[in-house]
């Protein structure tokens, strides 16, 4: 079913260098065709066979390294993706299950049919007319310096929710529910429920989360200050001005994680509530 395979790591990590130039051979001798992310191939000696990841389309997708690593792939790879096999090699690693040593063991399963994908939502953002990457996990907004604190209006379907002075506000898929958003406060959603949640960061009045429904219309109106930062999936950065408007709703595109035992509450338990640190 699968001819090609392609490969993007975590660059700083030595273990995950080594672990994606064994885990190339061992795909290469089952036959596969594998293509490196560009920066992966220079790294491992493997330029010739270098792609830019705005430009891979293999039939599916290693990530060797965090959640960093997934959602930096997610924000270049081309629509649609690749289902995504993720390989953790972070601290936390909530979207993988995968470890180093039953990579091979993974690969085997999916040449051999036995695997499922799981899909997930994704958000997508507009300036007017302007789309922006698509969110696997999160949409912030704040001052674009951390000690000026965020003025801004909510509208949803174009109705005002609420008046927001804060550090800043993320919209939160049901995947990015259980990371940034979940340190400032918000709840968990259950990967089953089909919504997003708006949560503040360090409000300076009581204002908790709010979960929409997936087919909403959010705008976070910028008023103050005057500078304000957009950050999607913690490597998409923006400048805006005050007086931008933000228009998030859920995007037509999906990501695919290969599966083969799927316990969200189990991960959630082992990954987080009991996990100290981070990776990416």
């Amino acid at each position: 079913m699968f001819k090609t395979a392609g490969l993007i790591a975590r660059l700083d990590m030595k273990e995950a260098l080594t672990l994606a130039s064994n885990l190339a051979e061992y795909l290469e001798n089952r036959g596969l065709a594998v293509h490196f992310e560009y920066e992966l191939a220079e790294k491992i000696g493997k330029t010739a066979k270098g792609i830019k990841l705005e430009e891979m389309k293999p039939d599916f997708l290693i990530t060797i390294g965090g959640d960093g690593t997934i959602l930096r792939a997610c924000l270049s790879l081309p629509k649609p993706e690749p289902p995504i096999l993720p390989v953790n090699m972070g601290v936390r690693g909530f979207l993988a299950e995968v470890t180093p040593e039953n990579a091979e063991e993974a690969v085997d399963k999916i040449l051999e049919g036995k695997f499922r994908l799981k899909k997930y939502s994704k958000l997508a953002s507009f300036i007017g007319k302007e789309r922006l990457p698509d969110a696997l996990n999160e949409v912030f907004v704040s001052a674009d310096t951390p000690v000026k604190l965020f003025h801004a209006k909510v509208w949803k379907n174009h109705t005002l929710v609420a008046e927001c002075r804060a550090d800043g506000l993320m919209v939160a898929t049901q995947v990015g529910s259980t990371g940034y958003s979940l340190s400032a406060g918000g709840p968990v959603l259950d990967p089953d429920i089909d919504a997003f949640v708006l949560t503040p960061v360090c409000p300076l009045t009581i204002f908790n989360s709010v979960v929409f429904s997936a087919k909403t219309s959010l705008t976070i109106e910028i008023l103050k200050p005057e500078n304000a930062l957009i950050v999607i999936d913690g490597h998409f950065r923006r400048l805006v001005d005050a007086g931008t408007r933000l228009t998030i709703t859920r995007s037509e595109n999906e990501t695919r994680f290969i599966r083969f035992e799927e316990n969200f509450y189990q991960r959630l338990k082992n990954r987080l509530f009991f996990a100290q640190g981070g990776g990416g």
